[in-house]
């Protein structure tokens, strides 16, 4: 094969792309993955992974140069000094706020897959059906019947721990031993099952932290570092899991410092042919080509390279015909809830540290529940006792004070609501050509903002919490009212969106660009709905079932 000619190239390394890369591999294709970012190597590059927080300079904290040089980074807990080199320099790959939005990113090989939270929820027929049942935005195009067994295949490979509970808004899926609740929890989850008569619950995270070894990969130890990279490869990223995969096949090429700039449409045949790649390093422009393209870049990049694909024929970018391309951004809004004080249980504490928390599942505008707003929200959060950390008021310095902060401290609980923002068509992006990269490259507007239904839904998210915990007995419970500032869940969504009709969306039921069939893009782009549960899951499922269905297609001669 010559060497700018494969079968497939794949745009991205995260969660979606190295599931895309991993199936048209194991079907036999040869396939190029282009990152737009360094290489990480597994094990090796996680230069932090080993160290405890005093063996940094600054304790694992933020300096005032980091402040100065993250302008964006530094609105939330992503700009510390153990993983700044997963974070994208906002000086080099800045973007224009419309209105404000949070936009946290890593361009390096795996992407986000390094440092996701993890949690891994299907979705039901309750959120691919919601648009259709209330009216907002366009219908799905499939239904949680279309994408059942590909979320089993995800979970069997990804490896996700979690317990069955037979709800019916949150699908069980193929579970590995499920992480349990400390004692604290336990409790609180008896007393809330009773109180709401099984209307609302709280279980354990299902989260991608293996609990057992599987596909080469150690067991989830309990260190709660997960962000800065798993030499053991118990918890999912590209690294431990759909790499090591997609190179076992023999049919992988892996190239990083390549942004991809461009689709290479053809216009007779009416297909994209290739892409066009600026080196990041030496600015050397090159073309790759192929029979399919899988556009995995994240939400907002994947939708910023259909519009820098424009051509005389689509003048606003590859999938534009349709005037969908680059409306409809979404994310959960979160940073309200509720936190308080666990009153005995100082003979308990917590068993190593575990990387999950626990989840109560939606229950608003469900089993003939009504609110004055559409859709719904669910809580993460967890019970633990203080650590040396806190701070002891009656003590200052001294050997009382050490002897005191190696004891632990009193319980506390806190749950954080994840709400759904609606498909808002002004929700949008647009390319900024006034505003360029250190590449030269224009670069994206972001004009996105929570509306009336979310603040209703706000209103009840701090509420219910400080009533859930107080019907636990939890004491001296305090409402949080937070940042909710679209971008901060780092759950983009939307943009490129999936539909039944060509003239209202981007993509169809197969993930295919109407206006160019060879092309599939799975990330967060694809999403109709944003529902209220972590995505990724549904990232994992919808690229495997897309590139099986590409790959048919190929042996058909469709594409």
């Amino acid at each position: 094969m010559a060497e700018n000619k494969y079968d497939a190239i794949v745009v991205g390394s995260g969660i979606s792309g190295g599931w895309a890369a991993k199936e048209l591999t194991e079907k036999g294709l040869k396939v190029l993955m282009l990152e737009r970012g360094r290489n990480i190597e597994h094990i090796k590059d996680y230069t932090s992974a080993a160290k405890a927080p005093w063996e940094f300079p600054h304790a694992g904290g933020r300096t005032q140069k980091m402040i100065e040089d993250y302008p964006v980074l530094k609105r939330d807990y992503p700009l510390n000094e153990m993983n700044l080199d997963f974070w994208v320099k906002d000086s080099e790959s800045p973007y224009t706020e419309v209105k404000r939005f949070d936009w946290f990113r890593g361009y390096h090989v795996g992407g986000r897959s390094l440092m996701w939270g993890r949690q891994s929820y299907r979705w039901s027929d309750f959120d691919f059906e919601a648009n259709s049942k209330d009216g907002f935005g366009v219908d799905w195009p499939i239904r949680y019947k279309d994408i059942a067994p590909w979320y089993e295949y995800a979970e069997k490979f990804a490896g996700i721990s979690g317990s069955i509970e037979n709800l019916p808004q949150l699908p069980d899926g193929h579970f590995m031993p499920a992480m349990e609740l400390n004692c604290v929890e336990k409790d609180v989850a008896a007393r809330l099952k009773k109180h709401y008569n099984n209307v609302r619950t709280m279980i354990i995270g299902r989260t991608a932290n293996i609990t057992v070894p599987h596909e080469g990969r150690t067991n989830c130890q309990y260190q709660n570092k997960c962000w800065l990279g798993c030499s053991f490869g118990a918890y999912f990223s590209t690294q431990s899991a759909t790499l090591p995969a997609a190179m076992k096949t023999g049919n992988l090429t892996v190239r990083p410092f390549s942004i991809v700039t461009k689709l290479i449409y053809d216009k007779d045949s009416k297909k994209a042919k290739g892409v066009e790649v600026l080196d990041a390093e030496t600015n050397q422009t090159y073309e790759f080509f192929s029979k399919i393209v899988f556009v995995n870049a994240s939400a907002l990049n994947s939708t910023w390279l259909l519009m820098n694909s424009a051509t005389d024929i689509w003048p606003e970018g590859l999938g534009s015909s349709s005037n969908a391309l680059g409306h409809n951004l979404m994310d959960h809004h979160l940073g309200v809830g509720a936190s308080g004080d666990v009153e005995g249980y100082e003979d308990k504490y917590i068993y190593g540290r575990r990387a999950n928390g626990v989840y109560i599942p939606r229950y608003r505008n469900l089993f003939g529940n009504k609110s004055d707003y559409l859709r719904g929200f669910g809580y993460q959060g967890g019970a633990s006792r203080d650590g040396w950390k806190r701070q002891i008021a009656e003590l200052s310095i001294g050997a009382d004070f050490k002897d005191a902060l190696s004891e632990p401290g009193s319980w506390k609980m806190g749950i954080g609501g994840f709400g759904e923002i609606l498909p808002y068509a002004e929700n949008k992006v647009t390319l900024d050509k006034t505003k360029k990269d250190k590449w030269g490259l224009n670069v994206l507007a972001i004009d996105c903002e929570l509306k009336e239904n979310e603040f209703k839904m706000r209103k009840d998210m701090i509420s219910d919490a400080v009533e859930m915990l107080e019907a636990a007995g939890i004491k001296n419970v305090k409402g949080r009212d937070g940042d909710g500032t679209p971008g901060r869940g780092i759950h983009e969504m939307g943009t490129a969106r999936m539909g039944k009709d060509p003239k209202t969306s981007v993509l169809n039921g197969n993930n295919q660009v109407w206006d160019a069939k060879n092309v599939f893009v799975t990330d967060g782009a694809c999403m109709t709905s944003a529902s209220c549960v972590n995505p990724s899951l549904t990232y994992m499922a919808l690229t495997a079932r897309a590139a099986n269905f590409a790959v048919e297609e190929l042996k058909k001669g469709n594409l």
